[in-house]
């Protein structure tokens, strides 16, 4: 919940700031050197040219003296204020164009995922930052990512632009929504250039305090900004009433489910020989990993930017459907995701995944669900607790189903299970 560290240029106070004007940050524009005001050294194109974009911000941080105080006065800014581009040049940058690269010739998501987040960090700070020079800057973390979906597929030859604004603020939180808009030979049309729409949800806290801070306001201009601000505002209500909904008790329909859901998962664990082939356990598509939360990945207030740990957790979830359906997978989308516990330098990080369901209706595009849980451990204190649920869809290309090859059917083997795949079938339905 943080946002990128590498490395960069000298600042120079000369040089115009690329945050300021409406040309697009180039993700592959230069050699960086390391240096101090770098909070870590964590490798990235886009997090490398977005920090240097940053940079005039986070010289004045490193520069501030304990006698610095909170923002007094609130600025309403227009969304343009905020609105920043990072531009892919893929046709043309070998160097860039390899670093974005999957095994099969295509883009690789799961660091797409992180420069959006990276992108959505160096806009609210944009957004939230003061002229004033005394001013103390805040801490801005992300809350939440609403869910995402691919509306085409991204090539990795044809250049690429992610362009945001902040949409919607509250008295401490705000909306940044990010689009990734890349063109093709066949049409110039934007509306078909649109291959994915993001919402992140960003909260401020006194860097001091940590106690929640009031941020400037946003007055939409045009009429597409004042409708996303509208939007933004159902989505932030939405989110609040879910928030303060009360566990229900389980009803008569509710048992059936769990009793249909667990029916066959039975007859796996008492009378395996009689199982059906074409089904397998949830347990049984499981996979993990653990890593050691190291320096170079965390922010400037010392903590791992949200952008690493969904990076993570989707490049597990493929590897979980990959290994599931026998083919590589095509990414779907992602559900909303709560960032519900920061995660620290020196942590240690459990990622468990496992295919949660299977939709088999369409046999021409089964859907792979997949769950991917992280936990933020502390042996010392004997201490785990869930930082994260991602819920990510997949499916697989026609040709993977040839040759009477099919996607097998998921099935709970324990009520608690059987619960979480009813929670998600709801949250899908909704």
């Amino acid at each position: 919940m943080a946002h990128e560290s590498t490395q960069r240029r000298p600042f120079s106070s000369s040089k115009s700031d690329p945050l300021e004007g409406p040309t697009p940050i180039d993700a592959g524009s230069s050699i960086r050197k390391p240096i101090s005001l770098w909070p870590g050294t964590y490798q990235s194109p886009v997090t490398n040219a977005l920090w240097e974009a940053r940079s005039s911000i986070f010289e004045r941080l490193t520069n501030e003296s304990e006698s610095a105080h909170t923002q007094s006065e609130l600025i309403v800014k227009p969304p343009s204020k905020s609105r920043t581009s990072v531009l892919y040049k893929f046709s043309s940058d070998y160097i860039l164009r390899e670093q974005y690269r999957n095994p099969w010739n295509e883009i690789r998501l799961g660091k797409l995922l992180e420069d959006l987040d990276a992108l959505a960090g160096t806009i609210s700070f944009k957004h939230c930052s003061s002229e004033d020079s005394s001013t103390r800057p805040l801490i801005l973390v992300t809350a939440s990512v609403d869910k995402m979906v691919l509306r085409k597929p991204i090539m990795v030859d044809t250049d690429l632009t992610i362009t945001g604004a902040v949409t919607w603020v509250g008295r401490s939180s705000m909306e940044i929504q990010l689009e990734v808009i890349q063109f093709s030979e066949e049409t110039s049309d934007p509306s078909d250039a649109l291959a994915l729409t993001a919402n992140f949800t960003f909260v401020a806290r006194d860097s001091k305090t940590g106690k929640s801070a009031i941020i400037n306001q946003i007055s939409p201009e045009t009429e597409k900004e004042k409708l996303l601000w509208e939007e933004a505002e159902q989505r932030n209500k939405l989110r609040k009433r879910k928030k303060g909904e009360q566990k229900k008790e389980i009803n008569d329909e509710e048992m059936r489910r769990l009793d249909e859901l667990l029916s066959e998962g039975r007859v796996f664990c008492d009378m395996p020989a009689l199982a059906n082939r074409d089904s397998i356990l949830i347990k049984d598509t499981c996979l993990q990993n653990s890593l050691m939360c190291q320096p170079q990945q965390r922010n400037i207030h010392g903590r791992i930017f949200g952008g690493f740990l969904m990076r993570r957790a989707f490049e597990l979830a493929f590897a979980t459907a990959y290994s599931f359906a026998g083919s590589a997978p095509f990414f779907l989308e992602v559900d909303h995701v709560d960032f519900l516990k920061p995660v620290d330098v020196g942590n240690f990080l459990r990622f468990n995944s496992c295919v949660l369901y299977t939709e088999l209706e369409n046999p021409a595009q089964p859907m792979i669900n997949v769950e991917v849980v992280a936990h933020v451990m502390r042996p010392e204190h004997r201490s785990s607790e869930v930082s994260n649920k991602f819920y990510f869809t997949f499916t697989v290309h026609s040709d993977a189903l040839k040759n009477g090859r099919k996607i097998r059917n998921v099935v709970p083997a324990t009520e608690e299970e059987a619960r979480r795949v009813i929670e998600r079938m709801d949250a899908e339905s909704s």
